[in-house]
């Protein structure tokens, strides 16, 4: 099995990779605090990278795009704990603690958290979960994840600007979104979500702005990006086909050649 997960779909879940690399696309509607126990996470933004390694933490803002890899490192699979910090838990906490929503602050990236005391107790604390082969009782996730908040307003002045913010995405410009994000490998739903648009508002304005469909141009523009990768940076398909993507490689392969008249393999081998 390539990977664990413990309490799925909850507000805090224990996951452990037990493969060498394993990735995915991250797109959730909820702010999550991320501390890698052991192994390594590349998390590739549209404009930034970022390599996390064991005891790093990080808060990633909702609503934002990234690629997610995930792989062993000296010897440790990927450990990961992450907790979810929903809308309607952080409604309630400012709301209780009759705390007025500060200066909304929107970021397209993730937050790396300073080390902290404070962290490392908190997620020490929550070690012992992992041997649990059950969900943890509701009214303690509850006080964990209140604990969450209650540290990362501790660690960071500016916290308050992203968690208060609880505005939906707005219509923005079209283009420009998808020109910086065409590499998520997700549901059109989601890309028109994202940019404030219905999926048949989406559908319009893209045909609009583009002369043609979603999923033509996206898998056109991933194709360059492969063959730029290729070519300009020398890379191998088997590191390229994911990033810019592609959910196999077998389906990558058959794009490839489909649109350039060879296979990566061979294009990569003539270089």
């Amino acid at each position: 099995m390539p990977i664990r997960q413990i309490n799925n779909n909850a507000e805090i879940v224990f996951t452990c990779s037990e493969s060498i690399l394993y990735n995915t696309e991250m797109i959730v509607e909820e702010h999550s605090v991320v501390r890698v126990l052991a192994g390594e996470l590349k998390v590739i933004q549209s404009n930034k990278t970022y390599v996390f390694g064991a005891d790093e933490t990080y808060l990633f803002p909702r609503n934002r795009l990234a690629t997610l890899i995930k792989s062993e490192k000296n010897g440790l699979p990927y450990k990961a704990i992450v907790v979810k910090l929903t809308q309607d838990v952080l409604r309630a906490f400012y709301e209780q603690k009759k705390l007025q929503a500060a200066m909304v602050s929107k970021t397209d990236h993730i937050i790396p958290l300073p080390k902290s005391p404070l962290l490392d107790s908190f997620f020490s604390s929550m070690l012992p979960y992992f041997d649990l082969d059950y969900k943890l009782p509701q009214e303690l996730s509850q006080l964990k994840i209140q604990e969450a908040i209650t540290v990362l307003r501790s660690i960071n002045r500016d916290i308050d600007n992203i968690l208060s913010d609880f505005s939906e995405p707005h219509k923005i410009n079209l283009v420009e979104f998808m020109e910086r994000n065409y590499m998520f490998n997700m549901p059109i739903e989601k890309f028109g979500y994202l940019t404030g648009r219905s999926l048949t508002t989406f559908k319009r304005d893209f045909k609009k702005a583009f002369n043609t469909t979603p999923q033509k141009w996206l898998t056109e523009k991933r194709l360059e990006l492969a063959y730029y990768q290729l070519t300009k940076k020398g890379r191998k398909p088997i590191d390229v086909f994911y990033e810019v993507g592609f959910e196999n490689l077998s389906h990558f392969s058959y794009a490839f050649k489909k649109q350039f008249g060879q296979s990566p393999t061979e294009l990569t081998k003539k270089n």
